[in-house]
């Protein structure tokens, strides 16, 4: 993977070359010291990451994306010190945004992801399905955003609707279930609903959404009720006000 760094800091761009050493497959073709450096390096060596600061000193990450034509827009792992870029970063799809400090693992974490989304293209077309980064200056807002922001231990994390598997209030918190990791957000679970794609994530009960694709059978009971048995083999409440609307989106995806 050939890959950017773009930080202002030279200290920065050090501790980032050395971690990357550490990284199997990983070739850095480029560091830059600021946005029109990096603009310049994006045109010449067409790279399939850039790791980038969001605040360069003549302009700021979100600019130097706005400049870089949409075909040739690899993907873009954000690293800064601050989190209150991350909801922009998620909606310009952004593939991971990197709080520093960071470890070694963090950022092992971030190269393997962009290794998966790698392998699951041929060529540069899966920067279509990551990233819109043109979107906002276009004036275009894409239907439906597949990913959830979730803090968790002091990172900021892309959680693609894929990976979650149901979710579940409890209070004022709700929690994600995704494999065999469990996030907690202070949110309530009608907000969360909002941000869920409609056609893939069905409530069956005032307090459980659950990703349809994520389900292998219904078990009638004989109130009336469902029981929502998940491939994982968890099981899950479905109650008879929600009912109709979960066997209608059953029928359209599975």
């Amino acid at each position: 993977m050939r890959l950017i760094i773009a930080d202002d800091e030279s200290l920065a761009r050090e501790k980032l070359r050395f971690m990357l050493a550490c990284e199997p497959g990983v070739q850095v073709v480029a560091e830059c010291q600021d946005g029109a450096e990096t603009v310049r390096a994006l045109a010449t060596y067409k790279p399939d990451i850039l790791l980038m600061d969001i605040r360069m000193p003549d302009m700021d990450g979100f600019e130097v994306l706005s400049r870089v034509p949409v075909q040739d827009m690899p993907m873009v792992i954000f690293t800064t010190a601050y989190d209150s870029h991350a909801v922009r970063a998620f909606e310009a799809h952004a593939l991971d945004y990197l709080l520093k400090p960071f470890d070694q693992e963090r950022l092992h974490q971030a190269v393997n992801r962009a290794r998966s989304e790698l392998l699951k293209a041929n060529d540069r077309e899966v920067t279509e399905r990551i990233l819109h980064l043109l979107s906002e200056s276009a004036g275009i807002q894409p239907s439906v955003t597949r990913r959830l922001i979730v803090k968790a231990g002091g990172r900021v994390l892309f959680l693609s609707f894929d990976e979650i598997d149901w979710v579940e209030a409890a209070a004022n918190y709700i929690r994600i279930y995704a494999g065999k990791e469990t996030y907690v957000l202070r949110k309530g679970i009608g907000e969360i609903a909002e941000r869920l794609d409609p056609l893939q994530f069905i409530r069956i009960h005032r307090s459980t959404i659950v990703n349809v694709h994520k389900i292998k059978a219904l078990q009638p009971v004989n109130s009336g009720e469902y029981i929502v048995i998940l491939k994982d083999g968890k099981e899950l409440s479905c109650s008879r006000g929600y009912r109709s609307g979960l066997q209608e989106l059953v029928d359209k995806n599975l």
